[in-house]
């Protein structure tokens, strides 16, 4: 009896290579007091569980600011905001530890559990907090004291790498110590921010309540640069309070601090998305914003002013006949069909999409990767970005002609098929004389 693949095995296969490049990677997790709140943490707390289970150094940095709002309020403490930093005065920094703790607290809990009827069955987490953070006041800003508000002094990063080598988690607060003994409020983003940067971390992931950051249909912008981040910080700044609770502005500037520093990429995700976390790391397409370094690799369509830079990087090929030889005057003619990786406004890597719509078919041809380039995973990173393109087209299938990377587009999912495979207009124009693989991958 033939059984059939369930979506649950095409879900796996799928994510596997997300698997393999995630493991032994460091991830900073800003987790904010409002998705305490929601109906969905506990399955925050079971994909940050699966994280580390898939092999990711994690540190989750916690706030606490709903919750710390609640307990001043019901002990009618005054508690300001200067610049939108709270003013933790004496009266309050014991109110600040007592929410802080509480709260820290119930996320180990939450670590802890593993009662076979839940997603955690069998979990055996070690989590270590610590004073890994040393704080130092912030003094006095416009004549206002922010007394027991302070920000990151120091990190201890080989304190933390030890305990992510041991195979823990570390959970960190907004609440640290200074080298005098005193203790300090600090801002989870800012804690967040300045322990990936310090540590080197491969993503600063935070949650917010919406999918990310959205345009003006409300639909999540699916990615963004450091320097775009001014206006929509901007705009942000200015918006009522419970606005700027769902946790988008402190994460746009904390994220645009970390890719500035170098940490690759950070992610915004909805805390009220069943889900969302694994979504984001584990498909190709994720589901909320991901911000990227100013000069991180783009992809994109090309346009008539690429003509040069593609044209100086497939020239090497076309002698060594690894490609057909292109004319200029047919580049020009064919722009719109190439896709491009540009580094640093240098072309990188290329590849041509050939569509045969009644067919529902389409040629990847003309791909082209730097020599200095080769060692990432930038042809597979074009060949997603033509499954994209595609898609919107109704085509089900990808062929391509291959003389010399047959094994690599085995690798990717191709299949080696016959001539009479092709669509029949590409069937006519097969060259005998190449004798060229001929391969095809289903979208």
């Amino acid at each position: 009896m033939k059984i059939r693949s369930t979506a649950l095995v095409k879900g796996f296969r799928q994510s596997t290579p997300y698997v393999n490049a995630h493991r032994n990677k460091t991830m900073v997790i800003m987790l904010g007091g409002e998705a305490f709140y929601d109906k969905n943490f506990t399955n925050i707390i079971s994909d940050i569980a699966l994280l580390h289970s898939l092999g990711v150094k994690l540190i989750l940095v916690h706030g606490a600011r709903p919750q710390i709002n609640q307990l001043v309020d019901l002990h009618q403490c005054h508690c300001p905001y200067h610049k939108g930093v709270r003013v933790t005065t004496e009266a309050c920094l014991d109110l600040v530890m007592q929410a802080t703790g509480k709260l820290q607290l119930d996320i180990t809990a939450r670590l802890s559990m593993s009662l076979n009827n839940t997603p955690m069955a069998g979990n055996q987490l070690n989590v270590v907090s610590g004073n890994f953070v040393i704080a130092q006041p912030l003094g006095v800003d416009d004549g206002i004291d922010y007394c027991h508000s302070g920000r990151v002094r120091r990190i201890d990063v080989n304190g933390i790498n030890r305990v992510l080598d041991q195979g823990s988690i570390v959970l960190l607060g907004p609440i640290a110590g200074s080298v005098t003994g005193e203790t300090f409020n600090l801002t989870s983003e800012e804690v967040a921010t300045q322990v990936a940067i310090k540590l080197n971390a491969d993503k600063l992931i935070g949650f917010c309540s919406e999918q990310g950051v959205l345009d003006q249909n409300g639909d999540a912008i699916a990615e963004l640069f450091p320097n775009e981040l001014g206006q929509l910080i901007e705009q942000l700044s200015h918006k009522e309070d419970e606005d700027q609770s769902s946790g988008t502005l402190r994460f746009l500037r904390g994220s645009r601090s970390a890719c500035r520093a170098g940490v690759p990429r950070c992610h915004l995700i909805s805390y009220k998305i069943d889900g969302a976390l694994i979504q984001e790391l584990f498909s190709l397409d994720g589901i909320g914003t991901q911000i990227v370094m100013a000069s991180a690799e783009q992809v994109r369509q090309a346009d008539i002013d690429d003509i040069g830079g593609i044209f100086d990087l497939i020239r090497p090929l076309e002698e060594q006949g690894v490609l057909v030889r292109r004319s200029r005057e047919q580049l020009e003619q064919e722009i719109r069909q190439f896709t491009i990786i540009e580094k640093d406004g240098l072309i990188i890597g290329c590849a041509a999409l050939y569509p045969y719509l009644s067919e529902k078919m389409a040629e990847m041809a003309c791909v082209a990767i730097h020599p200095d380039y080769r060692d990432g995973n930038r042809g597979a990173l074009l060949l997603n970005y033509m499954k994209q393109q595609s898609k919107p087209l109704g085509i089900e299938r990808i062929f391509v002609l291959t003389t010399h990377s047959l094994h690599w587009f085995r690798e990717q999912g191709f299949l080696e098929t016959g001539l009479e495979s092709l669509p029949i207009a590409k069937q006519d124009l097969y060259n005998f004389q190449r004798n060229s693989k001929i391969l095809q991958a289903t979208i």
